[in-house]
This record gives structure tokens, C-alpha cells and sequence, in this order.
């Protein structure tokens, strides 16, 4: 007979810490050298999110125009040269940050750097290609707010900021043809600057590589680093947007709350984990396992630079939905007045750890932790800390923070269709 092997939780995580270098123009550059692969990952992040355009659409038009084309190559140059040396190229953009990755095999590591400065140094922002991508992303953006959970996600963050706040805006996707090759080359000049800008790199980050990488930080110009004052917050505790033609219901439900920096965050994580982090979750076991509501169900923290909130989502058949909310509330306040049993705190606390190994599996995933540790002011030492605090989290503190959080009152409800 074989025996199950006992499953052991972690306690700890030793997370490894990244050496830090300065350019001469004072951009921070972070290497965790691994030669484990013969990979080499770098990632320019820049302060250059939506939250700091002056126009709608303007922040992500101008990361992703940055590869259509150089003062020495074309766009088409620029993705056959990845192509042909089999390297990987990546943009992404979120509410604060920009990120512009590049991945590329050591031995490679020359011509994709090379690549990279024409990218980051000399973009060209034709006009030819700009409206050509004003056009594809007007025409997507109006077909992916068909959708009732595209709707609901855009009507939550107007429900948790406001309308006129930065995390909150929502713009018509007509805008995208007042955007001017102009508007891209300021907010270019304005914000991909040294003060705006660090660098992780991974893999194997040998002295070559490191001095192209500090090449191409150290000719970005210095700049100046701009403060943007986000207006107070304006909470809308409920929004529905009835939509007569849907089957279904997207069902959007959660509160302000604060940014990961905050000492009860990682507890609220683990809240959140039990309620809707995974498959065993209450959220994910009531409304799909029991009742068939939904396919599925989340809960999670969502960490920005300036504010965090809790929420839950999820979509149900239309004739469902009260019902569905329902229940979502019962779980809540089941989680406020019951003391969960430390068996299923185990098993949240499992999941949430295995997640972070899973992550932590590699120096790419390293990487990406040792970026958000950095933007929120912290070192990876802050991943140990979060492991130990989950860890120690007692049936008792998650029913106080369940209290403390999640009053009914408090939270604030969006559904659509």
C-alpha cells in the first residue's frame, strides 16, 4: 500500500536580494544573477502609468508605440530582429507604471540590447503608424465594452474613486482620434526620464551585459520627477447598469481599503484567500459547488501606488443574481461572526504560500516580486515578512479583521446586465 506523503507547509521563504547599482544619471539598476539558464531578462519600468497622461488613452498609445518603429529601424525591422535571434519583447501598462521587458538568450544578449536602445532611446512615433493603432485600439476597446464584465470592472473603479479620479476615469474610446503624434512625444519626453525610471535584471547578468544595460539607462535624460495630486476619493456604494440584452449578470462587490504597505494588508490578503483566492474557497464552494451559480468566483487585494481595495467577482445568470448576492453576503458575514476552523485556515494559508513558491520558481518570477517590492518602497525581504505573517495568522485575527473590514455598510456593490 503506498502511503500519501505528508504535505508540510513552509514557514519561511528565503528570498534572494537583489544588488543594486547606480548610473551615473542616478538610475537604479537591480541584478539577481542566476546561471542556472542561459537567459538574460531585463525591465525598464517607468513612473509613466494613466494615472500621469494629460489626455485619455495617451500613457498606453505611447509604450505601445515605442516599437513601431525607430530613428534607425522600422517596425517591421524591430520584430524581425527579435524574431530572428529568439528573443522576446514584452510592454506592459498598469494605473502607475510602465513596463518594457526584454528576454533574450546570453549568447544573444548583444542584439537584443542593441534592439532595446533603438526602443527605449529612439523611438520614432510615426504619424502612419499612430493612427493605425488609434484605429485597431478604438475599434477593440468598443467591442470589448460589449461585454458585461469589461462594463462592470470600468463601473467599479468609477463606484470606488469617482469619476474624476485617476484610477477611477473611464474615457470614450472617440478619443482615440484626438490623440496627436504631439501628445505622445511630450508625454515621452516628460516621463521616460532617468527620475522616472528603474531597472531589474535577471538571469545570467554578467559584467558585459550589465554595462549595455547601464549604456542605455545612462543616456536616458535626466528629466524631472512629477507629482501628481490625485483628488480625494468619491464612493458610490451602488451602481447597477441593467442591460437588457445580456444572460447573464457581472457581479462586482468590495470596498476601498489601503496600499500593501499597510500592516493589515497581508492579513486582508488572507481574508480575501478564504473568501475567493481559490478552488476550496467559501465564495467558490457556495455559489458554484453548492448552488451551480457560477463557473467561477475571485477575491483578492488589489494594491495600486496611492490606494488598495478589496474585491469579489463574479457572473451569474441573470435570474440568479439576487440569489448569488445572497449568498456572497452570507459568506461574508458568516466569516464576521464565525471563527473558521483551523483546518481550513490551513489549507488557505497552503494556498496562499504555494502561490508565492509557484511565483518564486525561477529567476523571471523573482524578478517580478523584486519589481513590486521596489515600487512599493521595499526590499524582497518584505516577501519573507509576508510568508511569516500568513503563517502566524490566527482564527481569531482573521474574524477581527473580517469584523473590522467588511461591515455591510461599507462595501460597495456593482452589478450589470
Amino acid at each position: 500500500m503506498i502511503e500519501q506523503p505528508q504535505i508540510v507547509t513552509p514557514r519561511s521563504v528565503a528570498m534572494p536580494r537583489a544588488e543594486q547599482h547606480t548610473a551615473s544619471n542616478g538610475v537604479k539598476i537591480h541584478t539577481l544573477y542566476s546561471d542556472d539558464f542561459e537567459v538574460v531578462r531585463f525591465t525598464f519600468v517607468f513612473r509613466a502609468g494613466t494615472s500621469m497622461q494629460h489626455k485619455p488613452f495617451t500613457a498606453s498609445a505611447t509604450v505601445n508605440m515605442l516599437s513601431e518603429g525607430s530613428t534607425n529601424m522600422s517596425a517591421q525591422q524591430i520584430a524581425d530582429e527579435l524574431d530572428f535571434y529568439g528573443s522576446y519583447f514584452d510592454v506592459n501598462i498598469d494605473r502607475d507604471y510602465v513596463y518594457i521587458s526584454f528576454v533574450s538568450l546570453s549568447k544573444f544578449y548583444a542584439e537584443t540590447i542593441r534592439v532595446a536602445e533603438e526602443i527605449i532611446l529612439h523611438p520614432s512615433f510615426d504619424e502612419k503608424e499612430l493612427r493605425t493603432y488609434c484605429a485597431k485600439r478604438q475599434q477593440g476597446l468598443a467591442i470589448e465594452r460589449r461585454k458585461i464584465e469589461v462594463q462592470s470592472r470600468e463601473l467599479f473603479s468609477q463606484a470606488l474613486f469617482g469619476e474624476s479620479h485617476p484610477y477611477g476615469a473611464s474615457a470614450n474610446e472617440s478619443l482615440y482620434d484626438d490623440i496627436t503624434r504631439e501628445d505622445i512625444v511630450t508625454l515621452y519626453k516628460e516621463l521616460y526620464t532617468a527620475n522616472n525610471c528603474f531597472v531589474v535584471c535577471s538571469g545570467r547578468v554578467d559584467e558585459p551585459v550589465m554595462s549595455r544595460i547601464k549604456s542605455i539607462a545612462e543616456a536616458l535624460p535626466q528629466g524631472e520627477v512629477r507629482q501628481i495630486e490625485f483628488p480625494a476619493t468619491t464612493t458610490t456604494y451602488q451602481l447597477h447598469r441593467p442591460v437588457d440584452s445580456a444572460l447573464q449578470s457581472s457581479i462586482r462587490i468590495g470596498r476601498l481599503l489601503f496600499t500593501r504597505t499597510h500592516p493589515d494588508f497581508v492579513g486582508m490578503q488572507v481574508v480575501a484567500s478564504i473568501l475567493g483566492g481559490h478552488f476550496s474557497s467559501r465564495l467558490m464552494q457556495n455559489l458554484r459547488e453548492k448552488n451551480g451559480y457560477t463557473y467561477g468566483v475571485m477575491a483578492a487585494m488589489i494594491n495600486f501606488d496611492k490606494e488598495g481595495y478589496l474585491a469579489i467577482a463574479t457572473q451569474v445568470r441573470r435570474e440568479d443574481c439576487n440569489a448569488a448576492l445572497s449568498e456572497i453576503y452570507y459568506e461574508i458575514e458568516r466569516l464576521r461572526t464565525e471563527l473558521i476552523s483551523e483546518e481550513e485556515l490551513h489549507i488557505a494559508k497552503n494556498m496562499m504560500i504555494g502561490e508565492i513558491l509557484r511565483i518564486l520558481d525561477g529567476p523571471f518570477g523573482i524578478a517580478d516580486v523584486t519589481i513590486e517590492n521596489i515600487m512599493c518602497g521595499m526590499d524582497n525581504s518584505a516577501t519573507e515578512a509576508s510568508v511569516r505573517t500568513i503563517t502566524a495568522i490566527t482564527p481569531e485575527e482573521v474574524q477581527q479583521l473580517a469584523q473590522k473590514y467588511l461591515r455591510r455598510e461599507d462595501l460597495i456593490e456593482v452589478i450589470v446586465g
